[in-house]
């Protein structure tokens, strides 16, 4: 086959048969996270612009975390009682006042109290944009949804952080003020473009239906245990975000550096997330966990080695990218599959509590160790982290094949349809 033809064959298969909504929620995810610049350079603000210890920035990123925390509760239950648009236009109108007030805000205590509010408003839109896709996008083209809207947000993460080192070099302010107008222009979007999403049910399956609350969620074990494991490794990755440039930035790399090698994140997730997507089709999901879990944590762990040689830290960089292109959209299409169409946004909330907990816990934990211990006791940490959550994975799988017995081969292809068996004792397969 010619290589133009093999060339639209590919596309075609990897963004063809999408419902047209799910690009509008795709475009408008786009525009925010090219303005997407406070959460990425927020530390640099901290200790470079403002002149704050490595431990107040670990703190204020840590109360931007619990901000998340809460809302990523908060935002799955409105999702599920209000729509999941309300909830988005809410969230993104609030995180663009907040944002906003964020670059005006002055002292130790005004900026921390406005960053909890940052990502108390930020986070409440993740449960929503994820019950959007669950609820548009057929089942056996889910994970290749998440995929290609992890796409967009790397897009314009890799672009963002580029452009922002440039803009950082002369003053802070204009990347608050940009990052609230692509916030903004997204609301807007969804407002014009993307519809309620929600399902419908009669009255009568709704009395039929066991009530699914957030208790019921934290009671289902097996979803639970997989939380927890993404928990882990995503105190891991917050360090990129945080701990990362601090590091970095005592190595005596500059903004701009720092920018560009942490712009390589987005750039190959850019590059690599479609075609990788195709080569991971069909393979055993606990294998590609495992996998990811090792090079997330070891990647970061590479970091140890690195210096002040900017190249090092691009190349560990590329390392824990693989790691992440191969984990988001695995655990993301899973996460839908085991989520009951009336809870999908209290599941998709209690996911992303994970991702809001680490960005709590992670900031204090490596602002503090990097001060207090030093940045290799952080970076070993890392590679720890990443192994232990591979193990689990690997537990998790095994326990699931073991349960569903001899109906795990019958379970693993219904779930490639899109359905979740039933495990013994009313939890869930975990399809491999």
């Amino acid at each position: 086959m010619p290589a133009p033809s093999r060339l639209r064959t590919v596309l075609s298969e990897s963004v063809g048969g999408l419902p047209r909504q799910f690009w509008w929620l795709w475009a408008a995810t786009l525009v925010n996270r090219l303005g997407g610049f406070v959460v990425t350079y927020l530390a640099l603000y901290l200790t470079v612009g403002r002149g704050y210890p490595a431990s107040y920035a670990g703190l204020v990123a840590g109360l931007f975390g619990a901000g998340s925390a809460i809302a990523s509760l908060l935002g799955g239950v409105l999702a599920d009682r209000l729509g999941r648009r309300p909830t988005l236009m809410a969230a993104q109108l609030s995180t663009a006042v907040s944002t906003a007030a964020l670059g005006f805000a002055d002292g130790p205590v005004a900026i921390a109290v406005v960053a909890f509010l940052v990502g108390l408003a930020s986070n409440a839109a993740r449960p929503a944009i994820s019950a959007i896709i669950a609820d548009l996008v057929p089942a056996p083209d889910r994970v290749r949804a998440y995929s290609l809207n992890y796409w967009a947000i790397n897009i314009g993460f890799g672009v963002s952080a580029a452009v922002a080192g440039l803009i950082a070099a002369h003053g802070y302010l204009p990347l608050f003020l940009l990052d609230a107008l692509t916030t903004l222009i997204c609301a807007v979007m969804v407002f014009v473009r993307i519809p309620e999403t929600r399902p419908e049910r009669s009255a009568a399956a709704v009395r039929e239906e066991p009530r699914t609350g957030l208790g019921t969620v934290f009671r289902d074990g097996r979803f639970m245990a997989l939380v927890g494991v993404n928990l882990l490794l995503a105190l891991v990755a917050q360090q990129g975000s945080t701990t990362l440039a601090i590091d970095m930035g005592e190595a005596g790399i500059s903004t701009s550096g720092y920018g560009l090698v942490i712009g390589l994140n987005g750039l190959l997730i850019v590059v690599l997330q479609l075609p990788m997507g195709r080569l991971m089709e069909g393979r055993n999901r606990t294998a590609l966990l495992v996998v990811s879990a090792l090079l997330t944590g070891w990647g970061f762990g590479l970091t140890a080695l690195a210096g002040s040689s900017a190249a090092f830290f691009a190349v560990t960089v590329a390392v824990w990218t693989i790691g992440e292109i191969m984990a988001a959209p695995t655990m993301m299409g899973l996460v839908a599959e085991l989520s009951p169409a009336g809870a999908r946004g209290r599941y998709q909330g209690v996911h992303s509590l994970s991702w809001s907990l680490a960005s709590f816990l992670g900031p204090l934990a490596g602002g503090y160790l990097l001060q207090h211990a030093g940045s290799a006791v952080v970076w070993l940490a890392c590679g720890v982290c990443g192994t232990v959550a591979a193990g689990a994975f690997l537990l998790v799988g095994r326990r699931a094949a073991a349960d569903a017995g001899g109906g795990a081969r019958v379970a693993g292809a219904d779930a490639a349809d899109g359905e979740v068996a039933a495990a013994p004792g009313g939890g869930v397969a975990v399809p491999s």
